[in-house]
């Protein structure tokens, strides 16, 4: 933790405050650069590998056969996560909708689902089906779940992952982002150490990565590590801030299809599905993605410094590598919660004259308040905030199209909260 400063300090000078973290953070920033530089070269390799040209924008209506834009962009997606296939679909209504497909497609009754990142995030209970009943959970078609739970410190405990894939054991369930949790996020290093710790156990087990927030944040993919399958949302980081939904699965083909099979139905698979002249935009998402997944690193580190220097715990730490586009910030009041996301509500693009109220959302055990004036509704590639009122009132930021938006919104939230 970096030397907190006082009330008055923070009441007289947050531009200061903030110039301060820009100029602490120039070499972070430099190296984020650096690193989406390599992520655009994948992606632009890809583009090229495919020859990608005009025609492939075009859509087609109907159930969406022969796809020419949707059959590339598949390729183009696969080639960029190091997978073996995947399946970009308008589809897909949420990441939560995503990674649903892909475990009910390869899931099946009497087999065992084993968490290994501890709780999984809130809108996978119900899917589950440790919240809610009589609406087709897993559990009601007699798929059982187990969960690894994590070290006092909220880390893998390695020790009892090494006795905990059972030979029922059909998947291992990774989330790569800590959700609304205070345990770090997963590096891709530490994922790969989890498949080779699960496959030593069971081969056969597949070792699933709910993948959302982390795209690009590292120059390689859980796919690319050995990961067997895994999801996420277009309206996180590889739409690029521009997709208006959707979500894909990637990783070994006979995977993909099954999970696709669920989306439409066995028999159509990945063949069905019309895009509904949204190719262009799938296409330019992810060309952008590596640039705005950067600029949304660069406001999390900006956003760590200065509540770290106001006294609030921040995680990941100021000048912690990251490892997905959140950031959490530990308010410690549900009026603290409240103010900070009506304060980048009101500097947010789209909807600055509406105040965030608590309220109940679906798939969600307690009420949230968001601020979320985006482009696109719930895109959280786009600069957002939001908590569950629930202590200790940790308020999560995600995304930003460019990190001096988060600057700006970021001295209106210093002025709401105070220092801590």
């Amino acid at each position: 933790m970096l030397m907190s400063i006082s009330a008055q300090e923070a009441a007289m000078d947050s531009l200061s405050l903030i110039k301060e973290a820009e100029q602490a953070l120039s070499q972070i920033f430099s190296r984020i650069d650096s690193q989406v530089k390599i992520n655009l070269k994948r992606v632009l390799d890809a583009l090229r590998h495919h020859r990608v040209g005009p025609h492939h924008f075009a859509g087609v209506s109907g159930y969406g056969h022969d796809d020419l834009g949707r059959r590339v962009l598949d390729q183009v997606f696969a080639e960029v996560m190091g997978a073996e296939a995947a399946a970009v679909r308008v589809q897909f209504v949420s990441g939560t909708h995503a990674i649903a497909c892909a475990l009910y497609g390869v899931l099946r009754p009497g087999d065992e689902m084993l968490a290994v990142v501890g709780a999984p995030y809130d809108t996978l209970e119900e899917v589950i089906g440790i919240r809610g009943e009589n609406q087709g959970s897993l559990s009601d078609f007699g798929i059982t779940y187990r969960e690894l739970p994590l070290t006092e410190v909220g880390t893998i405990d390695w020790s009892a992952l090494e006795t905990a894939v059972k030979p029922e054991t059909r998947l291992v369930l990774i989330q790569r982002s800590c959700g609304y949790s205070w345990r770090p996020s997963l590096a891709i290093a530490e994922i790969e150490k989890i498949v080779q710790t699960v496959k030593r156990r069971n081969p056969n087990t597949i070792c699933f990565v709910d993948n959302c927030y982390g795209e690009f944040i590292e120059t390689l993919e859980p796919t690319a590590v050995g990961a067997d399958l895994m999801a996420g949302s277009l309206i996180k980081n590889p739409g690029g801030t521009i997709v208006t939904a959707g979500g894909y699965v990637a990783g070994q083909a006979d995977l993909v299809e099954a999970a696709t099979c669920r989306l439409t139905a066995p028999g159509i698979g990945s063949s069905g599905g019309a895009t509904f002249d949204q190719n262009r935009l799938l296409f330019q998402g992810l060309f952008l993605a590596p640039q705005m997944v950067g600029e949304a690193m660069k406001g999390n580190h900006l956003m760590a410094y200065v509540f770290d220097r106001l006294g609030y715990p921040v995680n990941p730490l100021p000048l912690a590598p990251r490892r997905d586009v959140i950031q959490a910030i530990q308010l410690g009041s549900p009026d603290k919660l409240i103010a900070f996301c009506r304060a980048i509500q009101k500097y947010s693009p789209i909807g600055s004259y509406l105040d965030p109220i608590p309220a109940e959302m679906p798939g969600y055990e307690s009420q949230l308040v968001m601020a979320g004036g985006t482009f696109i509704d719930g895109s959280t590639s786009e600069f957002s905030a939001d908590g569950p009122l629930r202590e200790p009132y940790i308020v999560f930021c995600q995304g930003g199209t460019h990190w001096t938006h988060v600057a700006i919104a970021l001295e209106a939230a210093v002025e709401a909260v105070g220092p801590a």
